[in-house]
């Protein structure tokens, strides 16, 4: 039998700072083949080349993932600034209508860092440039310099709802997981449950509530060592049980609650 198709969405780069390429992090593929068994595609993210109705009929599910490039504050009714960093324009014009999409047709996503800051702003809500300039906030970027493990390592507690949709996954109400991420929500969506903080408040698990599918979203990399992590694994095998309760016809199980 086939497995489902998971569309990842991809990024705009320039190769030797000449040749355009839409692309995704390996470790995204891994995680979508090894871990929620499904086929990883790539989705070249600019509606010059494809629809939101076409990726929804070829695909099962979707990865927001993350990227370099920043939802365009405008698309939340804020003015740009040096702060907001750099945009994709092509890419906030497939995302933002693929994600209220999903969520209208219980079809199943998982959004990662940039993702989940899409999924905010797509269903009202806001950001705030510079998570680190809140009083009381800690700096959650990458690290600058060192290896990928000691960019991508694990050092940050996430406490999620007890009774909640992410400590149904998880096991457990309180996590270890990886902070990759400069932005990060000032307003929440109507619908947008924040479900996880890390110790100095920063929300860092969402949901949609009374959506009919999956819509778990994360501001950290769970894709990162996914078929090894025991917070990543899990994550990535409930968002692949959904995909192939969507591909073989049926109506997945919501795992989010009402708010």
């Amino acid at each position: 039998m086939a497995r489902p198709v998971v569309g990842i969405i991809g990024n705009s780069y320039l190769i030797n700072d000449q040749y355009p390429v839409h692309a995704g992090g390996s470790m995204n593929s891994c995680a979508i083949s090894h871990v929620a068994g499904a086929i990883p595609f790539i989705v070249p993210s600019d509606p010059e080349l494809v629809q939101v109705e076409e990726l929804l009929e070829v695909c099962d599910g979707f990865v927001l993932t993350g990227a370099r490039a920043n939802v365009h504050p405008e698309e939340y009714g804020h003015i740009p600034t040096e702060k907001h960093g750099d945009f994709d324009r092509a890419r906030d014009r497939i995302t933002l209508p693929l994600v209220r999409a999903c969520v209208d047709r219980g079809q199943p996503f998982l959004g990662i860092c940039r993702g989940f800051q899409e999924v905010n702003v797509a269903m009202g809500g806001t950001l705030h440039p510079e998570i680190r300039e809140i009083p009381g906030r800690e700096n959650h970027r990458m690290p600058p310099d060192g290896t990928l493990e000691e960019k991508f390592e694990i050092r940050q507690t996430v406490s999620v709802s007890p009774n909640g949709p992410f400590a149904r996954v998880f096991g457990s109400a309180e996590v270890r997981t990886n902070t990759l991420h400069g932005q990060g929500i000032m307003e929440a969506g109507p619908r947008v449950i924040i479900d996880g903080h890390a110790p100095d408040g920063t929300p860092e698990a969402i949901y949609i509530a009374d959506a009919p599918g999956f819509t778990l979203s994360v501001q950290w990399h769970p894709e990162w060592n996914a078929d090894q992590d025991p917070v990543s694994r899990p994550l990535f095998t409930a968002f692949g049980d959904a995909v192939r309760a969507w591909a073989d016809g049926r109506r997945p199980v919501p795992v989010a609650i009402s708010a």
